[in-house]
Order: structure tokens, then sequence, then C-alpha cells
């Protein structure tokens, strides 16, 4: 696999998985009212429900590499326009506070990664836009999903580590890491469609 694909892929993983979405969020959120002991349930809930979607990508990806391959090249450009708007969407965005969760638990982590949308376009958006083209090979393909889904434990454990000190210095930064964010997001979607 090129470095330069691969660097763009990782890349891409970290923005996506790192910047604020509803499991980062809700991870704030509980974290900062409940503490991380009682939050802990709730944690991991997020993290099972990210591995179990992330494999869902794979295979949906696999399945439609295999059996209807024009569409996987459809896929990329889909993947594109919804890194372009991703990338508009955090430059032009402001940080939310979210709603106070009322209880912490395994069940309510778990299936709220069934309801995020931002990983399932993330985990099919990274294939068809980065690996498709070098492996459609389904272990290839659950190979990066597991990557993803690892990145995106490790940042959501990130918030979950940091708490109020994230999203106080976000909030005072939130512009100019948006911004800087967002243009690192358009040099992805120029290395897919070049």
């Amino acid at each position: 696999m090129p470095g330069y694909v691969l660097g763009n892929f990782f890349i891409y993983s970290a923005i996506n998985a790192f910047t604020p979405g509803p499991g980062n969020i809700l991870a704030l959120n509980t974290v900062t009212n409940y503490g991380y002991k009682k939050g802990r349930p709730l944690f991991w809930g997020i993290f099972a429900g990210y591995y179990v979607v992330q494999v869902i990508c794979a295979v949906f990806v696999f399945g439609v590499s295999t059996f209807l391959p024009a569409v996987s090249g459809i896929m990329k450009y889909i993947g594109a326009a919804y890194i372009l708007w991703l990338a508009v969407h955090i430059a032009l965005s402001k940080p939310d506070a979210g709603t106070m969760e009322k209880s912490a638990s395994f069940m309510k982590g778990f299936l709220l990664q069934f309801v995020n949308v931002k990983i399932y376009l993330f985990g099919i958006t990274a294939l068809t836009g980065y690996i498709t083209d070098i492996s459609g090979s389904l272990w290839v393909l659950l190979l990066f999903e597991v990557i993803i889904a690892t990145i995106g434990t490790a940042a959501t454990l990130t918030w979950v580590a940091m708490g109020v000190l994230i999203q106080k210095t976000y909030q005072k930064y939130y512009r100019l890491i948006n911004i800087i964010l967002a243009l690192t997001l358009l040099e992805c979607v120029y290395s897919m469609l070049k």
C-alpha cells in the first residue's frame, strides 16, 4: 500500500475520530457529570458498539465491491462529498455542551453507535476512499475497520481522560482548531480524487 494513501487514511481517521460526535460528546458529558467510575459502563458500551458497527461497514463495502463493483467507484465520490461536507461543517461549527444524560449504562453507549450516522459514513468513506483501490479482500477491509474502531476508541478515551479540560480549551480556540481540521480534510478529499 502506498505510504501516501496510508498516511491520508490515518489523517482522515484521526480527524474524524477526534472531532466532536455523538459518542465523544456523550462520553465527555458523562465523565464531567458522573465521573470516570460511574461512567465506565457507558464508555465500554460506546467502544463495543464502535467495533460492531465497523465490522458491519466492512461487510457492506465488501459486498458492494464484490457484487456491484461499479457502485464502489460511485461510493468514492459520495465519500469525497461527505468529507467535503464534514470539512465545511467543522469549519463553521461552534462548541455545543450537549445535553446532560441521566444514566450511564453499557446498553445506552452500545445502542448509540447503531444510530450514530457519523461512524457509518466514517467507516464506509475510509474504505471506499483509501482502501478498496488497493485491496477488496474482506480480511483487509476488516483489518482497516478494526484500525478505525481502535482510533475511534482512543479518541473517545481522550475525551474521557481530558474531560472538562478539552471542553474549555476547545471552547476557547474552537474557530482556529476547526479551520485547521477542515483544511486537513480538504487535502484528504484531494488525495481521494486525484
